[in-house]
């Protein structure tokens, strides 16, 4: 049985660490792409090569950017009394997106998942505590996927932030159990968002 050359498999594989790719979409990714033309290769290869200088993570909330002042910051232009707690830094631009939130925003870098070995000391906490020292915080809003991961980690913060007297809400109507921020609409983030509880 013919297999493909050394570099195509190595292509393949590669695509393969997308999340929702399998080895079927990974092979049509790696043949439309020997299919470009070279100047297509050569900024794509270029992007790749500079996306880890060109891009930075903002040492205060962990949103992505690609300055060195991060725009959610700015306590002049956002209510630092909201700190919304997201999972992914791409959660933000979802958030973002509805319009309806102008607080500041914190990045978690993952959730709690007891099935991967990933606890507490993985979740960036000591940053939060941070924030939460130095806002003038009366609400924090904790924005994660509707699954048992998300859940997990939602009762872990819920139980340190109430012990420190500060309103904590989940988003609520209209996330289906089990959904993805990446795949809900903004009508419906927005409802969810507006209509958040304790």
């Amino acid at each position: 049985m013919a297999s493909y050359p050394e570099i195509l498999q190595k292509l393949i594989i590669l695509f393969r660490k997308l999340p929702g790719v399998g080895r079927k979409t990974a092979e049509r990714f790696a043949f439309q792409i020997i299919s470009w033309q070279k100047s297509d290769i050569t900024f794509f290869t270029d992007l790749l090569q500079n996306i880890g200088s060109a891009l930075t993570f903002c040492k205060t909330c962990g949103a992505i950017s690609d300055s060195t002042a991060c725009p959610f910051c700015d306590e002049r232009l956002r209510n630092s009394s909201l700190l919304c707690i997201l999972a992914s830094p791409k959660d933000i631009y979802t958030i973002e997106n509805t319009r309806i939130f102008n607080g500041m925003y914190h990045v978690m870098k993952g959730l709690l998942s007891p099935l991967d070995n990933r606890g507490p000391e993985e979740l960036n906490l000591p940053a939060l505590e941070k924030r939460i020292e130095t806002l003038p915080l009366k609400e924090v809003i904790l924005a994660f996927d509707s699954t048992l991961e998300g859940d997990a980690t939602a009762l872990f913060l819920k139980d340190l932030l109430e012990r420190k007297n500060i309103l904590v809400t989940r988003l609520a109507l209209g996330m289906p159990i089990g959904s993805s921020l990446d795949y809900l609409d903004e009508g419906t983030l927005s409802k969810a968002l507006a209509s958040r509880r304790p």
